[in-house]
């Protein structure tokens, strides 16, 4: 259905409902409506890296891990997948009248805030640090989970709308002052390609505000740039409770009903919260008027009408619960898993050789977790393999596998120091009698997430530092002084400065296959292909303050020291030549060849560097591509660049043509010399003058 067409369908059904049965319908819980044969729906359902927090579905890698495989075209198959899991949901639930909470169709994913600064909680819901990743990674999700029939398959949101990266403690008080550069050329774009290029349906707004306005009633960022300057057409929904932050926290109103109408008058159409309870008192005061409340309402409505909520013949209608937690759709957790995974370090013990080892000691609090395979807004999956249990089905019958907690994942600080290391001594013990030591460590959910869950050990839910927790650092320190060969595999959402061990994998939080993955990639099964997305840094000491929103000395774009792991860096068990390069003016054509001992996938990198006072400190990302090759195969592949490549906002916020030389940077990482030290690659550079 266009939405024109649901447009005027929802027009025709909102002309029949009072006032107060309008402004009821701007609730996230909104009531029924009998007479008018339309029933409850809760618009808040969440679905980042499969259906979350409404029963058994699919669980695929974290976002973080998403990204991480830099591959677009897959992702969309993923998403493509959540949208059928959730349908399949919707349809049985609603068949037995459960229109409860995460069991709707407006999943509020993804969030597309750029992941500026790695002691933040939540970054490991988002596609990284960079715009253009974030940017292409965010389009293929939403066309994945919006789908291409006549109806919307389930409906995206893009979160949170904007300038929001933590600190988590701070975030219902909090203003993100940030200059007109780093808004336009950081923290907007993924934004407006959301909604220019995918049609993304909804908006999210954030917790803070921004340069003094709260988001979720920002003149500039709701009516002016959203509505006005990208023609956005969906509908707005607030953060959950943040409309009362406008009087509780930023003081920008005085009372529940001044705050309603700031957010109503400035386009936010739907409350997470409660706060629209104070509608009608607004509209007797006069701070609001009906026709606000009507086209809130409407473009509500109009969502219900492009999902096909009210039409028996949806051709979404007839999905069960028989398409959800498939065989089909836990292979796609698995080769999703699978290109997440990033080897970081390799001195030559990876892969392992089945025929020769004998004994392995899998240790470490991440192991055998659940936790580490979820991070947050996850389902319930049905199918769980832990490292553990990956690793000791790919070794039955050939190596005795023995396992030892080692360490909690953190301390409690108010147990003796007596108690803290009292499962170490078992560590060291089979480490003494294995022949290479698999180390699992790193942070789960727990330790990294959102302020309000209160599961998080560390209450604002950010990173105190980027270290392993106390506990896990003598851990490490001991196992490695047994001098036995160690891989150490790291969970984690975020950047951590960790360095020790033969061998280094970061895994994400690989989702429900996650186990099996490890063992392929350890065995060599499969080779490890994944690129991090992320900069890892020697220590947050280097890094600007946490509340400091400039661009200045963050991420790989404008960091001016040396990374211990840069951005869009992951090693291979094959190797890989890029030659015969071609520049035209809409892309760069490439033939690449794996030159090594196994088949294998690869990201061919494209970085663009601007001579001009207004671009960036280091060459950007401006176009990357995925591509699997068998041993002695070779491609020719075309990478189309992006539009914006040989484009720099300047200091006003304004885009503008880079006038002067331009040097594309191709390869299979980032081009510093870190990089490709780490790789023992370089990067092809491409001069382009002016009129290029």
């Amino acid at each position: 259905m266009t939405r024109e067409t649901a447009r005027q369908k929802a027009r025709e059904l909102v002309a029949q409902m009072t006032l107060e049965e309008k402004a009821a319908q701007l609730k996230y819980d909104a009531p029924a409506i009998p007479r008018l044969n339309i029933p409850a729906y809760n618009w808040w359902s969440e679905a980042l890296h499969g259906v979350a927090r409404a029963g058994t579905a699919t669980v695929f890698p974290q976002a973080i891990g998403l990204a991480a495989m830099f591959d677009p075209d897959f992702l969309k198959e993923i998403a493509q997948t959540i949208a059928i899991e959730g349908r399949a949901k919707f349809n049985e639930a609603s068949a037995l009248g459960d229109r409860d909470i995460y069991k709707g169709l407006t999943f509020w994913s993804p969030n597309i805030n750029i992941f500026r600064d790695p002691r933040w909680g939540r970054g490991h819901e988002t596609f990284g640090e960079d715009p253009h990743l974030t940017t292409r990674l965010g389009v293929a999700f939403v066309k994945g989970l919006q789908g291409e029939g006549k109806y919307l398959t389930a409906a995206a949101c893009a979160k949170h709308y904007a300038v929001h990266s933590g600190p988590e403690a701070l975030r219902h008080e909090f203003d993100a002052v940030v200059n007109e550069k780093d808004l336009w050329e950081t923290y907007l774009p993924a934004f407006e390609a959301l909604v220019k290029e995918a049609g993304v349906e909804a908006v999210m707004g954030a917790y803070n505000r921004v340069n003094g306005e709260p988001c979720c009633g920002s003149p500039r960022l709701l009516v002016d740039i959203l509505r006005a300057q990208w023609g956005f057409e969906g509908h707005v929904v607030s953060d959950c409770w943040a409309i009362k932050d406008f009087h509780e926290y930023h003081h920008v109103t005085d009372t529940a009903t001044e705050s309603a109408a700031l957010a109503l008058e400035n386009g936010c159409d739907l409350n997470c919260g409660n706060t629209y309870l104070h509608l009608l008192a607004a509209y007797q005061e006069g701070k609001v008027k009906e026709q606000q409340i009507t086209q809130a309402c409407e473009r509500l409505m109009t969502t219900r009408f492009r999902l096909g909520l009210f039409d028996e013949d949806c051709e979404y209608n007839s999905i069960t619960l028989f398409e959800n937690d498939t065989d089909a759709h836990n292979e796609l957790a698995y080769q999703a898993a699978l290109k997440s995974m990033t080897l970081l370090k390799n001195d030559g013990i990876l892969p392992l050789d089945r025929e020769k080892i004998k004994t392995i000691a899998v240790i470490g609090p991440n192991a055998d977790s659940q936790a580490a395979l979820e991070g947050n807004y996850a389902g319930l999956s049905s199918r769980y393999v832990t490292f553990l249990e990956g690793l000791r089905t790919a070794v039955s019958g050939k190596a005795r596998l023995m396992y030892a907690l080692g360490s909690q994942l953190f301390e409690d600080r108010d147990s003796p120091i007596t108690q803290r290391d009292n499962r170490q001594s078992e560590a060291l013990a089979i480490a003494q009698h294995a022949d290479v030591v698999i180390l699992c460590v790193g942070l789960d959910a727990t330790l990294e997430g959102e302020q309000s869950d209160t599961g998080n050990h560390f209450a604002s839910g950010d990173k105190p530092d980027l270290e392993l927790p106390a506990a896990q650092r003598r851990l490490v320190e001991a196992v490695i002084k047994a001098g036995k060969p160690v891989v150490t595999v790291l969970a984690s959402g975020s950047a951590m400065r960790v360095e020790e061990g033969n061998a280094i994998i970061w895994t994400g939080y690989p989702g429900q296959a996650g186990g099996r993955a490890l063992a392929d990639i350890l065995f060599g099964r499969v080779s490890p292909s994944g690129k991090l997305p992320i900069t890892f840094y020697t220590s947050d000491k280097e890094l600007p303050e946490f509340t400091v929103y400039s661009m200045e000395n963050r991420t790989y774009r404008y960091y001016t020291s040396k990374a211990l792991y840069p951005f869009g860096f992951g090693l291979s068990y094959t190797s890989f030549i890029i030659e015969n390069i071609v520049y035209n003016h809409t892309g760069v054509e490439v033939q690449i060849t794996n030159t090594g001992p196994m088949d294998g996938e690869e990201v061919i990198q494209v970085y663009v560097k601007n001579d001009h006072p207004s671009a960036p400190y280091n060459p950007v990302l401006c176009a990357f591509l995925r591509v699997a090759l068998l041993a002695g195969e070779t491609k020719k592949v075309t990478l189309p660049l992006d539009e914006l490549a040989f484009t720099v906002v300047n200091k006003n916020g304004r885009r503008e043509k880079a006038a002067g030389t331009k040097t594309l940077y191709v390869g299979t990482c980032q081009p510093d010399a870190r990089s490709q030290a780490l790789t023992g690659t370089t990067c092809t550079q491409l001069q382009l003058s002016g009129d290029d």
